[in-house]
């Protein structure tokens, strides 16, 4: 169900009433994969060309995801820090046999449902790995830019 609207706002009872009815077409034919719902918002007075862009975090009151899969690609400070927390990690030394193959870092995608990186090993992991997690929409963020929305 496509939910459209050019006013200002969201009818609120149509917007529940929309959910409603998603939920209720999800429940009646059980499908075999997870479904998703995707919400796309159009800002009015916005011109993407001329102003800049912006990003941002959204924290949800559910977790959408159980079992979410994090891979930190640090220096030694991070990986410490990983190390204590339980997190998976992969220094650039890792991440350097891969070898740009294509094959290796396709599975090192699947594996993980999200990276982080060090602010400083960013822009040296397309050197390192090639295109490869770009293309399967999981480049790496800064720690901090995805841990501030949660302090």
């Amino acid at each position: 169900a496509v939910v459209s609207t050019q006013s200002t706002g969201i009818n609120k009872d149509f917007l529940l009433e929309s959910i409603n009815a998603i939920k209720t077409g999800s429940e009646e034919k059980k499908r075999k994969f997870l479904e998703t719902v995707e919400l796309q918002i159009s800002l009015k007075n916005y011109d993407p060309s001329r102003d800049k862009r912006f990003s941002g975090t959204v924290k949800l009151r559910h977790i959408p995801k159980a079992n979410f899969k994090v891979c930190i690609i640090g220096d030694e400070r991070h990986l410490d820090e990983a190390k204590t927390l339980g997190l998976e990690c992969k220094s650039v030394e890792d991440l350097k046999k891969l070898q740009k193959n294509k094959k290796l870092v396709k599975k090192l995608a699947k594996s993980y449902d999200a990276f982080l990186a060090s602010d400083g090993l960013i822009k040296q992991i397309p050197r390192i790995l090639g295109p490869g997690l770009n293309k399967a929409g999981k480049f790496p963020t800064s720690p901090y830019s995805a841990l501030i929305p949660l302090l």
